[in-house]
Protein backbone atom coordinates (compact mmCIF):
# COMPACT_ATOMS: atom_id res chain seq x y z
CA UNK A 1 0.00 0.00 0.00
CA UNK A 2 1.01 3.48 -0.82
CA UNK A 3 2.57 5.50 2.10
CA UNK A 4 0.30 7.90 4.01
CA UNK A 5 2.36 11.24 3.79
CA UNK A 6 1.63 15.21 5.18
CA UNK A 7 0.41 15.99 2.14
CA UNK A 8 -2.07 13.20 1.71
CA UNK A 9 -3.45 13.73 4.69
CA UNK A 10 -3.63 17.59 4.14
CA UNK A 11 -6.19 16.50 0.57
CA UNK A 12 -7.90 13.89 2.55
CA UNK A 13 -8.54 16.74 5.06
CA UNK A 14 -9.68 19.29 2.41
CA UNK A 15 -11.83 16.90 0.49
CA UNK A 16 -13.47 16.38 3.95
CA UNK A 17 -14.14 20.01 4.21
CA UNK A 18 -15.21 20.77 1.30
CA UNK A 19 -17.77 17.84 1.30
CA UNK A 20 -19.31 19.41 4.09
CA UNK A 21 -19.26 23.03 3.00
CA UNK A 22 -21.12 21.77 -0.56
CA UNK A 23 -23.76 20.15 1.38
CA UNK A 24 -24.53 22.61 3.44
CA UNK A 25 -23.59 25.24 1.19
CA UNK A 26 -22.95 28.38 4.24
CA UNK A 27 -21.57 30.37 1.13
CA UNK A 28 -22.35 29.01 -2.72
CA UNK A 29 -20.76 26.28 -4.11
CA UNK A 30 -18.93 28.37 -6.59
CA UNK A 31 -17.19 30.06 -3.29
CA UNK A 32 -16.48 27.09 -1.93
CA UNK A 33 -14.36 25.89 -5.22
CA UNK A 34 -12.46 28.98 -5.27
CA UNK A 35 -11.54 28.54 -1.44
CA UNK A 36 -10.15 24.72 -2.28
CA UNK A 37 -8.61 26.31 -4.90
CA UNK A 38 -6.77 29.37 -2.61
CA UNK A 39 -6.12 26.61 -0.18
CA UNK A 40 -4.13 24.42 -2.10
CA UNK A 41 -1.73 26.80 -3.84
CA UNK A 42 -1.46 28.42 -0.11
CA UNK A 43 -0.43 24.81 1.28
CA UNK A 44 1.15 23.84 -1.97
CA UNK A 45 4.89 22.97 -0.47
CA UNK A 46 2.26 19.89 1.07
CA UNK A 47 -0.34 19.68 -1.75
CA UNK A 48 2.15 20.04 -4.93
CA UNK A 49 0.04 22.52 -5.93
CA UNK A 50 1.93 25.66 -7.26
CA UNK A 51 0.37 28.80 -8.02
CA UNK A 52 0.61 28.41 -12.17
CA UNK A 53 -1.26 24.91 -11.57
CA UNK A 54 -3.67 26.28 -9.04
CA UNK A 55 -4.99 28.63 -11.54
CA UNK A 56 -5.30 26.02 -14.12
CA UNK A 57 -8.58 25.59 -14.07
CA UNK A 58 -9.67 29.00 -16.18
CA UNK A 59 -7.11 27.75 -18.64
CA UNK A 60 -8.04 23.85 -18.50
CA UNK A 61 -9.61 22.87 -22.11
CA UNK A 62 -12.85 21.29 -20.58
CA UNK A 63 -13.51 24.65 -18.84
CA UNK A 64 -13.17 27.01 -21.94
CA UNK A 65 -15.24 24.29 -24.19
CA UNK A 66 -17.88 24.27 -21.80
CA UNK A 67 -18.17 28.22 -21.66
CA UNK A 68 -18.05 28.06 -25.46
CA UNK A 69 -21.08 26.10 -25.66
CA UNK A 70 -23.10 27.95 -23.45
CA UNK A 71 -22.83 31.22 -26.08
CA UNK A 72 -23.00 28.82 -28.94
CA UNK A 73 -26.74 27.69 -27.17
CA UNK A 74 -27.59 31.42 -26.78
CA UNK A 75 -26.48 32.27 -30.03
CA UNK A 76 -29.24 29.98 -31.05
CA UNK A 77 -31.70 30.61 -28.60
CA UNK A 78 -31.66 34.34 -29.83
CA UNK A 79 -32.51 33.75 -33.47
CA UNK A 80 -36.18 32.50 -32.18
CA UNK A 81 -35.76 29.04 -33.28
CA UNK A 82 -37.32 27.76 -30.05
CA UNK A 83 -40.52 29.88 -30.27
CA UNK A 84 -40.81 28.60 -33.57
CA UNK A 85 -40.13 25.10 -32.18
CA UNK A 86 -42.76 25.77 -29.71
CA UNK A 87 -45.66 26.55 -32.35
CA UNK A 88 -44.61 23.59 -34.08
CA UNK A 89 -45.08 21.10 -30.92
CA UNK A 90 -48.38 23.02 -29.46
CA UNK A 91 -49.80 22.49 -33.31
CA UNK A 92 -48.69 18.08 -33.15
CA UNK A 93 -49.37 17.07 -29.14
CA UNK A 94 -52.67 19.56 -28.72
CA UNK A 95 -53.83 18.54 -25.49
CA UNK A 96 -52.93 14.61 -25.84
CA UNK A 97 -50.34 14.32 -22.53
CA UNK A 98 -49.11 11.59 -23.94
CA UNK A 99 -48.11 13.24 -27.37
CA UNK A 100 -46.91 16.33 -24.92
CA UNK A 101 -44.11 13.96 -23.16
CA UNK A 102 -43.21 12.34 -26.18
CA UNK A 103 -41.93 15.22 -27.98
CA UNK A 104 -40.43 16.60 -24.77
CA UNK A 105 -37.82 13.32 -24.88
CA UNK A 106 -37.44 13.33 -28.37
CA UNK A 107 -36.41 17.06 -28.13
CA UNK A 108 -34.57 17.59 -25.07
CA UNK A 109 -32.11 14.06 -25.80
CA UNK A 110 -30.80 14.84 -29.14
CA UNK A 111 -30.58 18.39 -28.59
CA UNK A 112 -28.56 18.03 -25.20
CA UNK A 113 -26.24 15.97 -27.26
CA UNK A 114 -25.55 19.01 -29.96
CA UNK A 115 -25.29 22.11 -27.05
CA UNK A 116 -24.60 20.61 -23.87
CA UNK A 117 -27.55 19.36 -21.53
CA UNK A 118 -27.85 22.02 -19.36
CA UNK A 119 -27.95 24.40 -22.29
CA UNK A 120 -30.85 22.33 -23.63
CA UNK A 121 -33.37 22.66 -20.34
CA UNK A 122 -32.10 26.18 -20.58
CA UNK A 123 -33.88 26.86 -23.62
CA UNK A 124 -36.42 24.41 -23.48
CA UNK A 125 -37.98 25.04 -20.19
CA UNK A 126 -39.89 28.06 -21.21
CA UNK A 127 -41.57 25.95 -24.28
CA UNK A 128 -42.01 22.71 -21.82
CA UNK A 129 -43.69 25.41 -19.16
CA UNK A 130 -45.99 27.04 -21.66
CA UNK A 131 -46.83 23.63 -23.11
CA UNK A 132 -47.93 22.09 -19.67
CA UNK A 133 -49.75 25.05 -18.96
CA UNK A 134 -51.80 26.29 -21.93
CA UNK A 135 -53.37 22.69 -21.85
CA UNK A 136 -53.88 22.01 -18.22
CA UNK A 137 -50.98 19.12 -17.51
CA UNK A 138 -49.54 18.65 -14.80
CA UNK A 139 -45.81 20.73 -15.78
CA UNK A 140 -44.18 17.98 -13.15
CA UNK A 141 -45.48 15.40 -16.26
CA UNK A 142 -42.98 17.41 -18.26
CA UNK A 143 -40.42 18.91 -16.69
CA UNK A 144 -39.34 15.77 -14.57
CA UNK A 145 -38.91 13.78 -17.91
CA UNK A 146 -37.48 16.78 -19.53
CA UNK A 147 -34.49 17.01 -16.96
CA UNK A 148 -33.45 13.20 -16.89
CA UNK A 149 -33.74 12.99 -20.07
CA UNK A 150 -31.78 15.51 -21.07
CA UNK A 151 -28.82 13.78 -18.51
CA UNK A 152 -29.67 10.52 -20.47
CA UNK A 153 -29.06 12.75 -23.72
CA UNK A 154 -25.67 14.30 -22.76
CA UNK A 155 -24.06 10.77 -22.61
CA UNK A 156 -24.52 10.94 -26.97
CA UNK A 157 -21.51 12.72 -27.61
CA UNK A 158 -18.75 14.18 -25.84
CA UNK A 159 -19.95 17.87 -25.46
CA UNK A 160 -23.27 16.65 -24.57
CA UNK A 161 -22.31 17.15 -20.63
CA UNK A 162 -19.78 19.41 -18.75
CA UNK A 163 -18.70 15.78 -17.26
CA UNK A 164 -17.89 14.49 -20.20
CA UNK A 165 -15.81 17.03 -21.11
CA UNK A 166 -13.89 16.85 -18.07
CA UNK A 167 -13.58 13.55 -18.32
CA UNK A 168 -11.77 13.31 -21.61
CA UNK A 169 -9.60 16.39 -19.83
CA UNK A 170 -8.59 14.22 -17.02
CA UNK A 171 -8.10 10.89 -19.48
CA UNK A 172 -5.37 13.09 -21.22
CA UNK A 173 -3.35 14.00 -18.77
CA UNK A 174 -3.56 10.61 -16.93
CA UNK A 175 -2.37 9.31 -20.37
CA UNK A 176 1.45 10.05 -19.53
CA UNK A 177 1.37 7.69 -16.92
CA UNK A 178 -0.69 5.15 -18.61
CA UNK A 179 -0.15 5.09 -22.38
CA UNK A 180 -3.65 3.06 -23.64
CA UNK A 181 -5.79 6.49 -21.80
CA UNK A 182 -6.11 8.86 -24.34
CA UNK A 183 -8.68 11.94 -24.82
CA UNK A 184 -12.43 10.85 -26.23
CA UNK A 185 -13.06 11.58 -29.53
CA UNK A 186 -16.95 13.19 -30.45
CA UNK A 187 -18.65 10.05 -31.18
CA UNK A 188 -16.68 7.82 -28.81
CA UNK A 189 -19.07 6.64 -26.20
CA UNK A 190 -22.23 7.19 -28.52
CA UNK A 191 -23.11 3.94 -29.05
CA UNK A 192 -23.48 3.37 -25.09
CA UNK A 193 -24.81 6.76 -24.89
CA UNK A 194 -27.72 5.95 -27.24
CA UNK A 195 -28.64 2.75 -25.45
CA UNK A 196 -28.72 4.70 -22.51
CA UNK A 197 -31.27 7.26 -23.64
CA UNK A 198 -33.31 4.74 -25.59
CA UNK A 199 -33.77 2.97 -22.27
CA UNK A 200 -34.72 6.19 -20.24
CA UNK A 201 -36.86 7.38 -22.91
CA UNK A 202 -38.75 4.11 -22.94
CA UNK A 203 -39.46 4.10 -18.99
CA UNK A 204 -40.02 7.89 -18.83
CA UNK A 205 -42.77 7.56 -21.23
CA UNK A 206 -44.55 4.30 -19.58
CA UNK A 207 -43.44 3.85 -15.95
CA UNK A 208 -42.29 7.54 -15.33
CA UNK A 209 -45.48 8.50 -16.59
CA UNK A 210 -47.28 7.24 -13.97
CA UNK A 211 -44.86 7.53 -11.29
CA UNK A 212 -44.68 11.95 -11.91
CA UNK A 213 -47.04 13.70 -9.55
CA UNK A 214 -50.31 15.19 -11.09
CA UNK A 215 -51.31 18.21 -10.15
CA UNK A 216 -52.19 21.52 -12.16
CA UNK A 217 -50.57 24.38 -10.53
CA UNK A 218 -53.00 27.31 -10.25
CA UNK A 219 -51.19 29.98 -13.11
CA UNK A 220 -49.87 32.93 -10.78
CA UNK A 221 -51.88 36.45 -10.58
CA UNK A 222 -49.22 37.66 -13.58
CA UNK A 223 -49.94 34.92 -15.87
CA UNK A 224 -53.47 35.55 -15.06
CA UNK A 225 -52.90 39.24 -16.05
CA UNK A 226 -51.52 38.71 -19.27
CA UNK A 227 -54.27 36.71 -20.44
CA UNK A 228 -55.99 39.80 -20.27
CA UNK A 229 -57.20 41.74 -23.41
CA UNK A 230 -55.62 45.23 -24.92
CA UNK A 231 -56.44 47.09 -27.77
CA UNK A 232 -54.23 47.98 -30.79
CA UNK A 233 -54.36 48.64 -34.03
CA UNK A 234 -52.12 47.57 -37.50
CA UNK A 235 -51.68 48.56 -40.96
CA UNK A 236 -51.53 45.62 -43.67
CA UNK A 237 -48.52 46.78 -45.37
CA UNK A 238 -47.88 45.88 -49.27
CA UNK A 239 -45.11 43.12 -48.63
CA UNK A 240 -47.77 41.74 -46.00
CA UNK A 241 -48.29 37.84 -47.02
CA UNK A 242 -51.48 38.33 -46.03
CA UNK A 243 -52.48 40.69 -49.13
CA UNK A 244 -55.08 38.41 -50.61
CA UNK A 245 -55.89 36.02 -47.89
CA UNK A 246 -59.30 35.87 -45.83
CA UNK A 247 -59.35 37.30 -42.38
CA UNK A 248 -60.17 33.58 -40.74
CA UNK A 249 -57.29 32.52 -43.10
CA UNK A 250 -54.47 35.20 -41.72
CA UNK A 251 -55.92 34.41 -38.03
CA UNK A 252 -54.77 31.01 -38.18
CA UNK A 253 -51.52 31.59 -39.98
CA UNK A 254 -50.38 33.72 -36.82
CA UNK A 255 -51.47 30.93 -34.71
CA UNK A 256 -52.56 33.09 -31.82
CA UNK A 257 -56.07 34.06 -30.63
CA UNK A 258 -57.59 37.23 -31.73
CA UNK A 259 -60.61 39.57 -31.72
CA UNK A 260 -60.52 41.31 -35.25
CA UNK A 261 -63.27 44.44 -33.92
CA UNK A 262 -62.85 46.97 -36.58
CA UNK A 263 -61.92 47.25 -40.25
CA UNK A 264 -60.98 50.70 -41.97
CA UNK A 265 -60.37 50.40 -45.37
CA UNK A 266 -60.82 53.31 -48.07
CA UNK A 267 -62.31 55.69 -44.98
CA UNK A 268 -64.92 53.11 -44.55
CA UNK A 269 -65.53 51.77 -41.13
CA UNK A 270 -66.87 48.30 -40.80
CA UNK A 271 -67.38 47.34 -37.07
CA UNK A 272 -66.94 43.20 -36.61
CA UNK A 273 -66.08 42.58 -40.26
CA UNK A 274 -66.67 39.46 -41.42
CA UNK A 275 -63.69 36.76 -41.62
CA UNK A 276 -64.28 35.89 -45.04
CA UNK A 277 -63.42 39.59 -46.15
CA UNK A 278 -60.09 39.10 -48.17
CA UNK A 279 -57.64 41.10 -46.65
CA UNK A 280 -56.08 44.32 -48.98
CA UNK A 281 -53.17 46.15 -48.76
CA UNK A 282 -53.80 49.65 -46.55
CA UNK A 283 -56.41 47.83 -44.80
CA UNK A 284 -55.75 48.98 -40.86
CA UNK A 285 -57.51 46.67 -38.38
CA UNK A 286 -58.57 47.46 -34.61
CA UNK A 287 -57.45 44.38 -32.49
CA UNK A 288 -58.32 42.35 -29.06
CA UNK A 289 -55.86 40.55 -28.04
CA UNK A 290 -53.60 39.46 -25.52
CA UNK A 291 -50.12 40.75 -24.25
CA UNK A 292 -48.17 37.64 -25.71
CA UNK A 293 -50.24 37.85 -29.00
CA UNK A 294 -49.22 41.21 -28.88
CA UNK A 295 -45.43 40.64 -28.70
CA UNK A 296 -45.91 37.73 -31.14
CA UNK A 297 -47.85 40.36 -34.01
CA UNK A 298 -44.96 42.60 -32.92
CA UNK A 299 -42.74 40.16 -34.98
CA UNK A 300 -45.43 39.10 -37.60
CA UNK A 301 -43.73 40.86 -41.05
CA UNK A 302 -45.80 42.98 -43.32
CA UNK A 303 -47.87 43.95 -39.79
CA UNK A 304 -47.05 47.66 -38.74
CA UNK A 305 -48.69 49.62 -35.77
CA UNK A 306 -50.25 52.44 -36.73
CA UNK A 307 -47.37 55.59 -37.59
CA UNK A 308 -49.61 57.35 -34.84
CA UNK A 309 -49.03 55.84 -32.08
CA UNK A 310 -44.75 55.33 -32.65
CA UNK A 311 -42.77 58.17 -31.49
CA UNK A 312 -41.01 59.79 -33.71
CA UNK A 313 -38.31 57.33 -35.82
CA UNK A 314 -40.14 54.51 -35.32
CA UNK A 315 -39.67 51.28 -32.76
CA UNK A 316 -35.90 51.40 -34.39
CA UNK A 317 -35.69 54.22 -32.49
CA UNK A 318 -35.99 53.22 -28.73
CA UNK A 319 -32.96 50.47 -29.28
CA UNK A 320 -32.43 47.32 -29.07
CA UNK A 321 -33.17 46.50 -25.06
CA UNK A 322 -36.65 47.62 -25.07
CA UNK A 323 -39.18 46.63 -22.69
CA UNK A 324 -43.15 46.33 -22.37
CA UNK A 325 -44.70 47.81 -19.64
CA UNK A 326 -47.84 48.39 -18.60
CA UNK A 327 -49.34 51.78 -16.72
CA UNK A 328 -52.30 52.85 -14.93
CA UNK A 329 -53.55 56.06 -15.87
CA UNK A 330 -54.19 58.09 -12.06
CA UNK A 331 -57.63 59.74 -11.67
CA UNK A 332 -55.86 63.26 -11.55
CA UNK A 333 -53.53 62.54 -14.42
CA UNK A 334 -52.86 64.72 -17.35
CA UNK A 335 -53.35 62.66 -19.96
CA UNK A 336 -57.11 62.30 -18.51
CA UNK A 337 -58.94 63.44 -21.80
CA UNK A 338 -56.41 63.43 -24.00
CA UNK A 339 -55.70 61.22 -26.80
CA UNK A 340 -52.90 59.21 -27.80
CA UNK A 341 -52.09 61.25 -30.76
CA UNK A 342 -52.98 64.38 -29.15
CA UNK A 343 -51.07 63.88 -25.59
CA UNK A 344 -47.15 64.95 -25.65
CA UNK A 345 -46.92 61.80 -23.38
CA UNK A 346 -45.19 59.82 -26.47
CA UNK A 347 -42.75 62.66 -27.16
CA UNK A 348 -41.95 63.02 -23.30
CA UNK A 349 -40.86 59.39 -22.50
CA UNK A 350 -39.93 58.27 -26.50
CA UNK A 351 -42.30 55.46 -25.82
CA UNK A 352 -45.01 53.89 -28.11
CA UNK A 353 -48.42 53.13 -26.82
CA UNK A 354 -49.31 49.87 -28.29
CA UNK A 355 -52.37 48.97 -26.72
CA UNK A 356 -55.41 50.28 -24.48
CA UNK A 357 -57.46 47.97 -21.93
CA UNK A 358 -60.23 49.44 -20.31
CA UNK A 359 -62.26 46.32 -18.42
CA UNK A 360 -64.25 44.61 -21.20
CA UNK A 361 -64.84 47.77 -23.24
CA UNK A 362 -64.69 47.48 -26.92
CA UNK A 363 -63.50 50.75 -28.72
CA UNK A 364 -64.64 51.15 -32.20
CA UNK A 365 -63.03 54.71 -33.09
CA UNK A 366 -59.43 54.98 -34.15
CA UNK A 367 -57.11 54.04 -31.16
CA UNK A 368 -55.45 57.42 -31.86
CA UNK A 369 -58.44 59.16 -31.24
CA UNK A 370 -59.70 57.25 -28.12
CA UNK A 371 -60.29 59.32 -25.54
CA UNK A 372 -57.71 58.14 -21.74
CA UNK A 373 -59.92 57.89 -19.30
CA UNK A 374 -58.61 57.53 -15.37
CA UNK A 375 -57.82 53.46 -14.84
CA UNK A 376 -57.40 52.99 -18.12
CA UNK A 377 -54.09 50.73 -18.60
CA UNK A 378 -52.01 51.23 -21.47
CA UNK A 379 -49.44 48.75 -23.17
CA UNK A 380 -46.18 50.92 -23.65
CA UNK A 381 -42.84 49.92 -25.08
CA UNK A 382 -40.09 51.85 -24.25
CA UNK A 383 -36.49 51.51 -22.99
CA UNK A 384 -35.66 50.24 -19.42
CA UNK A 385 -35.01 53.83 -18.22
CA UNK A 386 -37.67 55.34 -19.32
CA UNK A 387 -39.75 52.68 -16.71
CA UNK A 388 -37.78 53.96 -13.91
CA UNK A 389 -38.77 57.83 -15.11
CA UNK A 390 -42.29 56.95 -15.43
CA UNK A 391 -42.12 55.37 -11.99
CA UNK A 392 -41.59 58.71 -10.81
CA UNK A 393 -44.64 60.66 -12.79
CA UNK A 394 -47.58 60.83 -10.32
CA UNK A 395 -49.44 60.76 -13.82
CA UNK A 396 -49.38 57.03 -14.30
CA UNK A 397 -48.53 54.06 -12.19
CA UNK A 398 -46.61 51.43 -13.53
CA UNK A 399 -48.11 48.10 -12.82
CA UNK A 400 -46.06 46.28 -14.33
CA UNK A 401 -42.62 45.20 -16.40
CA UNK A 402 -41.92 42.34 -19.50
CA UNK A 403 -38.74 42.23 -21.26
CA UNK A 404 -39.34 42.30 -25.24
CA UNK A 405 -37.49 39.60 -26.62
CA UNK A 406 -36.17 40.67 -30.11
CA UNK A 407 -35.07 37.74 -32.35
CA UNK A 408 -32.74 37.80 -34.78
CA UNK A 409 -35.26 35.38 -36.65
CA UNK A 410 -33.17 35.83 -40.27
CA UNK A 411 -29.91 34.63 -38.47
CA UNK A 412 -31.50 31.07 -37.35
CA UNK A 413 -29.53 29.10 -40.88
CA UNK A 414 -26.37 30.55 -39.90
CA UNK A 415 -26.89 30.32 -36.42
CA UNK A 416 -27.43 26.61 -37.02
CA UNK A 417 -24.83 25.90 -39.46
CA UNK A 418 -22.35 27.33 -37.14
CA UNK A 419 -23.39 25.00 -34.09
CA UNK A 420 -22.94 22.16 -37.04
CA UNK A 421 -19.74 23.21 -37.98
CA UNK A 422 -18.32 22.83 -34.51
CA UNK A 423 -19.48 19.61 -33.92
CA UNK A 424 -18.39 18.26 -37.54
CA UNK A 425 -14.71 20.04 -37.13
CA UNK A 426 -14.77 18.34 -33.90
CA UNK A 427 -15.98 14.83 -34.94
CA UNK A 428 -13.32 14.73 -37.98
CA UNK A 429 -10.71 15.53 -35.92
CA UNK A 430 -9.90 18.47 -37.64
CA UNK A 431 -9.91 20.87 -34.97
CA UNK A 432 -9.67 20.13 -30.99
CA UNK A 433 -13.54 20.18 -29.78
CA UNK A 434 -11.99 24.21 -27.38
CA UNK A 435 -11.31 25.19 -30.88
CA UNK A 436 -14.19 24.39 -33.04
CA UNK A 437 -16.04 25.82 -30.22
CA UNK A 438 -14.26 29.01 -29.46
CA UNK A 439 -14.16 29.39 -33.63
CA UNK A 440 -18.01 29.40 -33.84
CA UNK A 441 -18.57 31.72 -30.90
CA UNK A 442 -16.18 33.83 -32.96
CA UNK A 443 -18.40 33.45 -36.10
CA UNK A 444 -21.73 33.86 -34.03
CA UNK A 445 -20.49 37.78 -32.55
CA UNK A 446 -18.75 38.76 -35.72
CA UNK A 447 -21.93 37.98 -37.92
CA UNK A 448 -24.22 39.33 -35.41
CA UNK A 449 -25.68 36.32 -33.92
CA UNK A 450 -25.33 37.23 -30.57
CA UNK A 451 -23.58 40.66 -29.42
CA UNK A 452 -20.84 40.78 -27.27
CA UNK A 453 -22.53 41.70 -23.83
CA UNK A 454 -25.27 38.74 -24.50
CA UNK A 455 -22.05 36.41 -24.81
CA UNK A 456 -20.45 37.52 -21.31
CA UNK A 457 -24.59 37.29 -19.53
CA UNK A 458 -24.88 33.80 -20.92
CA UNK A 459 -22.20 32.77 -19.27
CA UNK A 460 -22.93 30.53 -15.98
CA UNK A 461 -19.76 32.21 -14.22
CA UNK A 462 -20.60 29.99 -11.25
CA UNK A 463 -19.94 26.86 -13.38
CA UNK A 464 -16.84 27.99 -14.82
CA UNK A 465 -15.89 29.10 -11.50
CA UNK A 466 -16.73 25.53 -9.85
CA UNK A 467 -14.89 23.81 -12.74
CA UNK A 468 -11.65 26.11 -12.10
CA UNK A 469 -11.41 25.64 -8.31
CA UNK A 470 -11.97 21.66 -8.60
CA UNK A 471 -10.00 20.78 -11.56
CA UNK A 472 -7.05 21.68 -9.57
CA UNK A 473 -7.94 18.82 -6.33
CA UNK A 474 -8.39 16.45 -8.76
CA UNK A 475 -4.63 17.01 -9.46
CA UNK A 476 -3.51 17.47 -6.31
CA UNK A 477 -5.32 14.00 -5.21
CA UNK A 478 -2.79 12.18 -8.00
CA UNK A 479 0.43 14.25 -6.94
CA UNK A 480 0.33 13.35 -2.83
CA UNK A 481 -0.74 9.56 -3.94
CA UNK A 482 -4.16 9.69 -2.56
CA UNK A 483 -5.61 8.38 -5.36
CA UNK A 484 -3.62 5.73 -5.53
CA UNK A 485 -3.69 5.04 -1.67
CA UNK A 486 -7.82 5.22 -2.80
CA UNK A 487 -6.84 2.98 -5.69
CA UNK A 488 -5.12 0.12 -3.41
CA UNK A 489 -8.30 0.11 -1.73
CA UNK A 490 -10.60 -0.59 -3.84
CA UNK A 491 -8.28 -3.34 -5.43
CA UNK A 492 -8.40 -4.89 -2.50
CA UNK A 493 -12.00 -5.76 -2.37
CA UNK A 494 -10.94 -7.75 -6.17
CA UNK A 495 -10.13 -10.71 -3.75
CA UNK A 496 -13.49 -11.00 -3.06
CA UNK A 497 -16.19 -9.61 -5.92
CA UNK A 498 -15.86 -10.16 -9.27
CA UNK A 499 -14.44 -6.74 -11.31
CA UNK A 500 -17.94 -6.36 -12.73
CA UNK A 501 -18.57 -5.73 -8.99
CA UNK A 502 -15.89 -3.31 -8.20
CA UNK A 503 -16.90 -1.37 -11.24
CA UNK A 504 -20.90 -1.31 -9.65
CA UNK A 505 -18.88 0.25 -6.53
CA UNK A 506 -17.31 3.22 -8.49
CA UNK A 507 -20.85 3.95 -9.77
CA UNK A 508 -22.77 3.78 -6.78
CA UNK A 509 -19.86 5.96 -4.95
CA UNK A 510 -19.84 8.25 -7.88
CA UNK A 511 -23.88 8.50 -7.56
CA UNK A 512 -23.31 9.37 -3.68
CA UNK A 513 -20.37 12.19 -4.68
CA UNK A 514 -23.04 13.94 -7.03
CA UNK A 515 -25.74 13.58 -5.31
CA UNK A 516 -24.60 15.12 -2.13
CA UNK A 517 -21.84 17.52 -3.98
CA UNK A 518 -21.78 17.78 -7.74
CA UNK A 519 -21.13 15.57 -10.80
CA UNK A 520 -17.91 17.82 -11.87
CA UNK A 521 -16.10 17.32 -8.55
CA UNK A 522 -17.17 13.50 -8.53
CA UNK A 523 -15.54 13.13 -11.56
CA UNK A 524 -12.54 15.16 -11.11
CA UNK A 525 -11.78 13.36 -7.76
CA UNK A 526 -12.87 9.69 -8.69
CA UNK A 527 -11.14 8.99 -12.31
CA UNK A 528 -8.09 9.25 -11.20
CA UNK A 529 -8.79 6.68 -8.57
CA UNK A 530 -10.60 4.48 -11.29
CA UNK A 531 -7.34 4.59 -13.20
CA UNK A 532 -4.91 3.79 -10.81
CA UNK A 533 -7.64 0.71 -9.25
CA UNK A 534 -8.38 -0.12 -13.33
CA UNK A 535 -4.65 -0.36 -13.90
CA UNK A 536 -4.11 -2.39 -11.29
CA UNK A 537 -6.98 -4.74 -12.58
CA UNK A 538 -5.82 -4.88 -15.76
CA UNK A 539 -8.72 -2.88 -17.17
CA UNK A 540 -8.06 0.42 -17.55
CA UNK A 541 -9.90 1.38 -20.82
CA UNK A 542 -13.14 -0.14 -19.00
CA UNK A 543 -13.32 1.28 -16.24
CA UNK A 544 -12.59 5.06 -17.49
CA UNK A 545 -15.03 5.21 -19.99
CA UNK A 546 -17.74 3.89 -17.43
CA UNK A 547 -16.78 7.01 -15.04
CA UNK A 548 -17.45 9.52 -17.96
Amino acid sequence: MAAVTVGTLLIFLIIFVAFVLFVTEPVPIDVTAIGIMVTLMILGPWTGVSPREGVSGFSNPATITILAMMILSEGVRRTGAIQRLEKTVASYTGESEHKQLGATVGLVGPLSGIINNTAAVAVLLPMVSDLAHENGTSPSKLLIPLSYASMAGGMLTLIGTSTNLLASDVASRLAADYPSLHAFSMFEFTHLGLVVFLVTGLYLLTVGYWLAPSHVTPRSKLETTQKEEFLTEVIVGKESPFIGSTIREALEEVDFEANVTQLIRAGTYHREPRLSMTIREGDTFTIRLTEDALRTLHEVEGIEFVPEVMPPGGLDALGPGQTLSEIVVTAGSDLVGETVESSRFQDQYQTAVLAIRRGGETAYERLTEYRIRPGDLLLIESEPDTVDRLADDPNVIVAGELALQQFRSSKLPLAVGVVLSVIGLAALGILPVMVAALGGVLVMIVTGIVKPAEAYEAVQWDVIFLLAGVIPLGRALSETGGANLLGTLVVSTAEFLPAIAVLGLFYLLTAAITNLVSNQASVVLLIPVAVDAAAKLGRVKLSVKSEA
